[in-house]
């Protein structure tokens, strides 16, 4: 770290190390590169633990558009903050810092102003990784499968001294994208409600929605999960939609392939309402057949993105408070291949944490 703080001292690039693939067919291999210059408003954060989301696997085979390649992935980050720059104000150097999805956006117009920078109307919303940052001549972002970033301090979220951080850092997606459309649908003591799909975010879409009161179903593709669904509070497993009588308030669907929403939509009540959250490869041609919606009568379908800074704060603090982990398996960056390979085969249990400390031997 004693080199990048050097660096800061010049005003020059910060170098970094991480994990990088070459291709939408290549594994990962080590790569060194540097990160913009420390601004005024950023902060250094060496990264200590960093998530795999199964969206870093669509990103990275280019399941949903072309990438930007090489490509180091990651966009849940839980470090130590080792430099600030002078107008930083949230965080000084020793405290603990999350990154979620994105790394900055235009802060003008009536989304960001909302704090919504996820849905910039300006189409200056930065990605954490694989995107053009239109603030820094547009050189590409590299994500958290490394040992640092560069980040504005509004992008990032304050975490405790006393948190664990290998169990916040996957909260910054699988946490977020879950609670958002929790909230949005105002799901309430006695609702009942079913999550379609039991990984990562599965988990995390459970665990909340039991918190706030709600009776609570999954739908997983097999029954291998059962148990530990059973264990975390689940009424019910289903592996198929057909034969189910019950019908919800609320559906939340973390799908990551193609499969039949209208199927789900139709196990709502009248007036209920299902979030998607999961985004199946852009190949698989997946679609709604509106004239099943229509006839599912007074039923609401809708797509949800992340959150914006301030709820990614508020969920953060309802996780820490209530204790609202994910359940993680911790790896080193050397074993990024097998468990792409386990979460799309369905071996992998739940969320896979990199541990960037035991990996860059700090």
């Amino acid at each position: 770290m004693q080199q990048q703080l050097n660096e800061i001292a010049n005003k020059q690039r910060i170098s970094a190390q991480g994990f990088a693939v070459d291709s939408k067919d290549s594994r990962f291999r080590p790569f060194t590169f540097s990160r913009h210059a420390l601004g005024e408003n950023d902060i250094l954060i060496e990264i200590l633990y960093a998530g795999i989301c199964h969206s870093d696997i669509h990103s990275a085979r280019e399941e949903w558009h072309k990438g930007i390649f090489p490509m180091v992935p990651g966009h849940e980050i839980a470090g130590k903050v080792v430099a600030v720059g002078s107008k930083v104000s949230k965080f000084k150097v020793g405290d603990y810092a999350g990154v979620g999805c994105m790394v900055n956006s235009c802060g003008e117009c009536e989304a960001c102003k909302r704090s919504q920078e996820q849905f910039c109307e300006n189409g200056k919303c930065v990605f954490t990784y694989d995107c053009h940052d239109c603030f820094h001549d547009n050189e590409p972002t590299y994500g958290g499968y490394s040992n640092n970033i560069v980040v504005s301090e509004k992008f990032a979220v304050n975490v405790p001294q006393d948190a664990p951080l290998e169990k916040v850092a996957p909260l910054l997606c699988a946490g977020i994208t879950t609670y958002s459309p929790i909230k949005f649908s105002n799901v309430k003591a006695g609702d009942k409600v079913a999550v379609a799909g039991f990984g990562g975010l599965g988990v995390m879409a459970l665990k909340y929605a039991i918190k706030m009161g709600a009776e609570v179903s999954v739908f997983a593709r097999n029954k291998n999960k059962e148990k530990e669904a059973l264990e975390l509070g689940a009424k019910a497993l289903y592996t198929d939609t057909k034969g189910v009588s019950e019908r919800f308030d609320f559906i939340i669907s973390t799908i990551p392939t193609a499969y039949d929403v209208n199927a789900y939509a139709e196990l709502l009540k009248f007036g209920g309402e299902m979030a998607i959250v999961g985004l199946p490869p852009a190949d698989e041609n997946l679609s709604i057949d509106l004239t099943r919606l229509v006839f599912a009568a007074g039923k609401k379908v809708y797509g949800s993105l992340i959150g914006g800074m301030k709820e990614t704060q508020e969920m953060l603090d309802f996780s820490l408070k209530h204790k609202i982990y994910p359940e993680t398996e911790i790896i080193t960056g050397d074993r990024i291949d097998e468990a792409y390979e386990k979460l799309t085969s369905g071996q992998a249990k739940f969320r896979y944490v990199i541990d960037m400390k035991k990996t860059f031997g700090g």
